[in-house]
């Protein structure tokens, strides 16, 4: 009876959020350059490894695939006037190509060998940056969404840093949460394996990193394994922030005392009106909270982050700017000016672009069970007409429902594809 309360709770919250309306959706292939910036506008150079796979459109770079090895890019982002945005803001173009004057639009994007990839960090930090700062994004980002986000993140901070985005294999669906958490596992090495070689250059001299969502799931796996193997985590890395982790908290509690004393200074950002987490600790059938979610001024918490000297900032009574609280922080002008000035003293970045019937998909289904996201499809087969990001993304949401249920759902099957009709195939 009270897991169905909470469940009920849960879901009304989300159905909250989406009636504070639907993404008006973004253009795909926004990482074709444009021919040049305009007076005003900043720029941010970032260096990317990825573990997805190479995506057909060039405009676009990468896909939610699994690629077979780590690959490299090289991308310079134009964000526009601070004259014309709000800190914590991404401005996406609503056509191709973006307008520089308003819009963040993409001037370089060129794919790197490894040993390029070295030399352009090289170089960076032979200009005077010897800071690195690398973002981990979470769940439902696809490429553009995690290039863009973290574009915004280094400008808005205003942090002398050399920018180093891991993006691993995110399908930017609601409906992929159990691929997007296999896809942090498949990643786990080659985030190890970055993270080993920057600390290796000699031309670094630290490394914070910052991890939003599930991407704390792949960060503590990283740096455990790090420990594991090295015998400690990398001297390099001194700081890691963790922000809204999707993360068990027993896990959590392994992953901290597997990295041994000699582990980087760890910065928690929670907040107990994080919607997205409340659906995640549904999914998981978690009796205790995701870590991004407890309230540290309780116990056991309030004892365990003090002994363990963990630095906690609770955002809970801080408004969101997203409708599922689940990227606070980086939305707020406030908390994008600390963040960077903890990293000059030596940062929802939100899961993007969420159109109204996936929040609907999502409501129903849990991002899990094959009935639910049956109904859910069914009962947001009329938005999808209306919204531009939930006619993108609906037709793969029935096409992964008929995958996942084989024989054994006919009725659910039924059920999605009737109102499906009147899409007109998609």
């Amino acid at each position: 009876m009270q897991g169905a309360l909470v469940r009920k709770r849960c879901l009304g919250l989300l159905l909250a959020a989406t009636m504070l309306g639907a993404c008006a959706g973004a253009p795909k292939g926004v990482l074709a350059p444009v021919a040049a910036t305009v007076p005003g506008a900043s720029r941010v150079d970032m260096l990317v490894a990825t573990t997805r796979k190479t995506a057909a459109n060039p405009g676009e770079m990468y896909s939610g695939d699994r690629g077979p090895a780590l690959s490299y890019a090289d991308i310079t982002v134009s964000i526009p006037p601070d004259s014309v945005r709000q800190p914590g803001t991404v401005q996406w173009p609503k056509e191709l190509p973006g307008n520089p004057a308003t819009d963040f639009v993409t001037l370089k994007a060129e794919t790197l060998d490894r040993p390029e990839a070295a030399a352009r960090l090289r170089h960076t930090a032979r200009a005077g940056k010897r800071h690195v700062l690398v973002f981990v994004h979470g769940f439902n980002n696809r490429f553009e969404d995690a290039v863009y986000r973290f574009a915004q993140i280094v400008h808005d901070t205003r942090a002398e840093v050399v920018p180093v985005l891991f993006t691993w294999p995110s399908r930017g669906s609601v409906l992929a949460y159990g691929y997007d958490r296999e896809s942090t596992n498949y990643s786990r090495n080659a985030l190890e394996g970055v993270l080993r070689r920057l600390a290796q250059n000699p031309e670094v001299a630290e490394i914070t990193v910052l991890a939003h969502s599930m991407g704390n799931w792949l960060v503590l796996e990283s740096l455990r394994q790090m420990a594991i193997r090295d015998g400690r985590v990398a001297p390099k890395i001194r700081d890691v922030v963790l922000a809204a982790p999707d993360v068990d908290v027993d896990l959590a509690r392994e992953a901290f005392r597997d990295m041994g004393p000699g582990r980087p200074r760890l910065s928690l950002f929670v907040s107990q009106d994080d919607n997205a987490l409340a659906v995640s600790r549904l999914v998981w059938g978690s009796s205790g909270a995701r870590l991004g979610a407890i309230d540290p001024s309780t116990e056991p918490y309030r004892t365990e982050l003090a002994r363990e000297n963990i630095a906690v900032l609770n955002l809970t009574a801080m408004k969101g700017s997203d409708a599922l609280n689940h990227g606070k922080f980086a939305g707020s002008p406030q908390l994008v000016a600390l963040l960077g000035n903890r990293l000059a003293q030596g940062q929802t970045i939100t899961d993007s672009r969420v159109g109204l019937s996936d929040r609907i998909v999502q409501m129903t289904a849990g991002a899990a069970a094959t009935v639910g996201t049956a109904a859910g499809l069914a009962v947001s087969a009329p938005v999808a007409v209306l919204d531009p990001q939930s006619r993108e993304t609906y037709g793969e949401h029935l096409r992964n429902l008929g995958q996942g249920i084989g024989d054994t759902a006919e009725g659910a099957v039924d059920l999605a594809t009737a109102p499906a009709r009147a899409l007109g195939g998609r």
